[in-house]
């Protein structure tokens, strides 16, 4: 554990956009050192995410980065998905489009593809200005996953929840691999961001989360008074 001081959940700050840029640049770089060092027999290897082998989750991700830079593959993705998917969401099918379009990529190439279209896409973050970025809203294009969301605006997409899912999906490879997983600092402001978000909405008693680790630390969720609970991982 990294610090004995207590931390209100709530108080941790909303990651600005021009701070979003440098993590996003850190993640990218993290997950090309776990994807560059996978030996040629775990790219076939289940994940966690139902469906998906390590190198569906690389396409997916290459797809979320290419995006950034040309938006109108986004939408392609989803009318295709219309009509090859209609079982699925706007979100699930988009997704399944993204792993599609590089079906036949060995794993090198798909590497190489990573680190061309993440620094574009990282990149390309800034170019919307922010009080356009607020205005749009995620759920006009994923209306279901769009309104669970905290906060319900490209801006958030753009600098919580990208950058988010390049690292929830490198621990998910790390986990199916075995490959060794890294943690800094770049880390533990990911891992803040999803604890104000689950301080944001928690309705239930006090607690105190107590995580250990190299971005460890204690975190109190709820509101006031001593904490009902105290959950230790």
């Amino acid at each position: 554990m990294t610090t004995a001081t207590t931390v209100s959940a709530r108080d941790i700050p909303r990651t600005p956009g021009i701070r979003a840029r440098t993590v996003n640049d850190a993640e990218l770089r993290a997950s090309l050192d776990v994807l560059g060092s996978l030996p040629a027999d775990a790219w076939s290897r289940p994940t966690a995410c139902t469906g998906w082998a390590v190198r569906d989750m690389a396409a997916h991700e290459i797809g979320q980065c290419e995006e950034l830079a040309k938006p109108w593959l986004m939408f392609s993705r989803i009318r295709r998905a219309r009509t090859r998917h209609p079982e699925l969401g706007a979100l699930d099918g988009h997704n399944e489009s993204q792993i599609e379009d590089r079906a036949d990529l060995p794993p090198e190439r798909l590497v190489h593809e990573l680190a061309k279209h993440g620094p574009r896409g990282v990149h390309s973050l800034g170019r919307t200005p922010r009080p356009l970025r607020r205005r749009l809203r995620t759920s006009l294009v994923f209306p279901q996953e769009g309104r669970a969301l905290p906060e319900d605006s490209m801006e958030y997409l753009n600098s919580v929840l990208l950058v988010r899912d390049l690292w929830m999906h490198r621990i998910d490879i790390s986990d199916a691999t075995g490959a060794e997983l890294v943690l800094d600092g770049h880390d533990r402001e990911i891992l803040q961001q999803v604890l104000l978000d689950l301080a944001l909405g928690w309705t239930g008693p006090p607690c105190l989360l107590e995580l250990s680790g190299p971005i460890g630390g204690r975190y109190r969720i709820g509101g006031e008074g001593p904490p009902a609970v105290t959950l230790r991982a």
